[in-house]
């Protein structure tokens, strides 16, 4: 039976097939495709085209940084741990060496009915929180690291385990995370879209470097709603979009880091 937290993978899937279709913002066939054959029933609130909108804008900046990691060195592995039902193996265009989506063994038994694995593509049934699965992973000198929707889910410990865990295994990584902050963990409790699911957050950061070790560093943190993809919306929409998920108020609540081993 599917967690609650794993439920929420259907929000960024739908979010991913509406722009899709739209022609805005992220080509994602594959999220259309799925989403035409799962249509898991959202409510109002995760089914928004506003939050759709920012699903979307959210995995277009990550694909790019996963790009731009991978061109500067496309002899890294890449693990996207809490993948869900993404395709970003399939959107994500630059060469690599061995790509792992990685989340928990109901999700990957779904998402295999989708997706198929080859010599340089795996689909590992694991937990964030345990981290045995990374040490039985083959040794690669670079890794290029996505922990997407997931961090809000978990607790300081259990990211400093599994960041330490990485950066043991690892020589060379770049981390990528988005992270909901303290602010926005309590105004959940009051409404969030995940409550369609029946999930709620339970962790948010305010001070990235509360991850920082000898190895692992702070390296930076990401716009999620770029101009160039809100300039994507017309009219109306651009502008709410603008001040609503965009503004100062939202950048409070949702952020984007990224580390380095």
């Amino acid at each position: 039976m599917m967690k609650n937290e794993s439920k929420t993978l259907y929000i960024p899937l739908y979010g991913k097939a509406f722009v899709s279709q739209k022609g805005i913002i992220l080509e994602d066939k594959k999220a259309e495709e799925i989403w035409e054959k799962e249509k898991f029933p959202l409510g109002r609130k995760s089914s928004s085209k506003w939050l759709a909108y920012f699903m979307g804008m959210r995995s277009a900046v990550i694909d790019n940084w996963v790009s731009e990691k991978l061109s500067e060195k496309p002899e890294s592995a890449v693990l996207h741990i809490g993948c869900g039902l993404d395709s970003r193996i399939e959107r994500v265009k630059a060469p690599f060496e061995k790509w792992f989506d990685v989340d928990f063994p109901e999700v990957i038994g779904i998402r295999k009915e989708y997706f198929s694995e080859t010599e340089k593509y795996k689909m590992l049934g694991a937990s964030a929180s345990e981290t045995a699965w990374i040490f039985a992973l083959p040794d690669f000198e670079n890794a290029v690291i996505v922990l997407e929707g997931i961090s809000m889910y978990l607790s300081e410990e259990i990211i400093k385990n599994l960041f330490a865990a990485l950066s043991e295994k690892f020589p060379s990584a770049k981390i990528i995370m988005d992270v909901y902050t303290e602010k926005a963990v309590k105004a959940s409790k009051i409404k969030n879209p995940i409550q369609d699911v029946g999930a709620l957050p339970s962790f948010g950061i305010d001070e990235p470097s509360v991850f920082e070790t000898e190895k692992i560093k702070f390296s930076g943190e990401i716009e999620m709603t770029p101009e160039e993809k809100i300039n994507e919306l017309s009219g109306f929409e651009k502008m709410f979009f603008k001040k609503m998920f965009a503004g100062k108020f939202a950048k409070n609540l949702y952020k984007i880091y990224t580390y380095k081993v």
